[in-house]
């Protein structure tokens, strides 16, 4: 969907600033692949659907190319960039380092509440994956990635975490759309949660570092079969 802009279904809700608004709009889309790498963000098409103006619109592709996810050139204006396998590999074992760690830190530190609100997380995203329900299953994943994150109360992993995510969700929603990686991932995070029940930090921090790694490993599988793929 090389030269679509976002459907008038995507828009936020009013009140909400309008470089917010593209903003989250083309990272959604980006993250799900809709515009996909190279594609490139028509201005025209993009305001007329969002219904706002070209600073706005220029106001969200700087933070999308600070984000990592747009490349932008004087006359050609923005390009979703491309997700290397090199890139990809190398975010997901710095990602895999980061998490294990928060999750060794959140089994130590995590509440009872935090426990029971992970717990229910942890049952709607199994129902989602249960019924194929990819994308509230992917929204419940990311909700469970995060919690991990939060529970440490490290303000610096926290911060550091952040700034990798957002190429990491393009990465991450790429490795579920493999099914045998997605059952693979779904009992990880079975193992999370009885790790994380049972107090068992070293446990939690081994089980995360793996998940992260065989996430790095389908999503590095998955740029490889769509670079060897024909053009159509």
């Amino acid at each position: 969907m090389s030269e679509n802009a976002v459907p008038p279904s995507q828009v936020p809700a009013e009140g909400v600033p309008a470089a917010q608004r593209v903003l989250e709009a083309l990272r959604e889309r980006i993250v799900r692949g809709d515009l996909g790498p190279g594609d490139r963000i028509v201005e025209r098409a993009v305001c007329a659907e969002l219904g706002v103006s070209r600073t706005p619109l220029r106001e969200a592709l700087k933070l999308l190319e600070i984000d990592g996810l747009v490349d932008l050139s004087q006359n050609r204006g923005g390009r979703v960039r491309p997700f290397t396998e090199q890139e990809a590999r190398q975010l997901f074992e710095v990602l895999a380092g980061i998490e294990s760690t928060a999750a060794e830190l959140a089994t130590e530190r995590v509440t009872p509440a935090g426990m029971a609100m992970l717990e229910a997380l942890h049952t709607s995203m199994r129902t989602h994956y249960e019924t194929e329900d990819l994308d509230n299953y992917f929204a419940l994943n990311s909700q469970i990635h995060q919690a991990v994150i939060d529970f440490t109360g490290n303000d610096v992993l926290r911060r550091l975490h952040l700034s990798l995510m957002l190429r990491a969700k393009r990465g991450r929603y790429l490795a579920i759309l493999d099914k045998r990686r997605w059952e693979q991932a779904m009992a990880e995070h079975e193992d999370l949660i009885d790790a994380i029940r049972r107090r068992n930090a070293a446990d939690a921090g081994r089980i995360w570092r793996g998940h992260l790694i065989h996430t790095g490993q389908a999503v590095t599988g998955v740029l490889m079969r769509e670079g060897a793929a024909p053009a159509p």
